[in-house]
């Protein structure tokens, strides 16, 4: 979840491209299978990913997808680690190499004027119980939502530094780590990684570092910190977060407490 990742939504959203985000863990089959749906023609990943130190072989697992996606016609490769991968002529291309032969005026790419019920974006659900099945999200009707929600739930203030722990893979991910905070021009913190790597205390340095004020997290991670116990948090000067927000399921009473 690198911040490259928000970038690219943010790009086909100016060129009124929908984009669809497959999460990171998903099988080469789960990929093909949304891209298949889709009907996409390009598809943006990494050389590698990295969790807990080790690196996640994201290109090998999207190159499997591709021979299964006879749509996709171009792959954007994002160095993230700099490890070899295999690169298919005609098709794939680093993007460094792409943007280095572009203009950096904003006017060389104008903004794609949309209608409020064009289609923003399509997300997948999950599967486990039957077919994915690609969730519509339009325009003007999305991004009112995401932004209204975002600014009045939260109590965002001028000055909030938000921080959605989740992955943008899923929709809160979207909602609230990409177009909510940025549509109020709310300062927001990505993390790629999990909540105990390198240690247990890697929330809370980040809370201390960037003076977080709004954490939106979900029950089960403040219960994991609960078993981890409360050392680690204390270590930390945490006198910037007034806000706590849970989501994706009901919150329990110790949780709360």
């Amino acid at each position: 979840m690198c911040p490259e990742l928000p970038i690219a939504m943010l790009a086909c959203t100016r060129l009124g491209a929908p984009h669809t985000i497959v999460f990171g863990g998903f099988s080469a089959e789960a990929v093909s299978g949304r891209l298949n749906d889709m009907g996409a023609e390009v598809l943006i990943t990494q050389d590698e990913g990295w969790r807990k130190g080790n690196k996640v072989p994201l290109k090998a697992n999207c190159d499997d997808a591709m021979e299964l996606s006879p749509t996709v016609r171009s792959c954007l490769v994002v160095r993230r680690t700099g490890g070899a991968v295999n690169m298919k002529e005609g098709r794939d291309v680093y993007a460094d190499e792409l943007l280095a032969g572009l203009s950096d005026d904003p006017a060389s790419c104008p903004c794609e004027p949309m209608d409020s019920e064009d289609l923003l974006y399509l997300l997948y659900t999950s599967g486990t119980t039957a077919k994915p099945k690609g969730i519509v999200h339009t325009t003007a009707g999305y991004l009112v939502g995401v932004a209204t929600t975002h600014h009045y739930i939260f109590d965002v203030k001028p000055d909030s530094v938000f921080w959605c722990a989740a992955d943008i893979g899923w929709v809160t991910g979207h909602s609230y780590i990409v177009y909510g905070p940025l549509c109020n021009g709310t300062t927001g913190v990505i993390y790629e990684g999990v909540p105990n790597h390198p240690n247990e205390e890697r929330w809370w340095e980040i809370i201390e570092r960037y003076k977080v004020d709004i954490l939106y997290t979900a029950p089960t991670t403040i219960r994991t910190h609960m078993k981890w116990g409360p050392q680690f948090a204390q270590k930390h000067d945490l006198s910037s977060l007034r806000l706590l927000g849970t989501v994706g399921e009901p919150i329990n009473p110790e949780a709360w407490m």
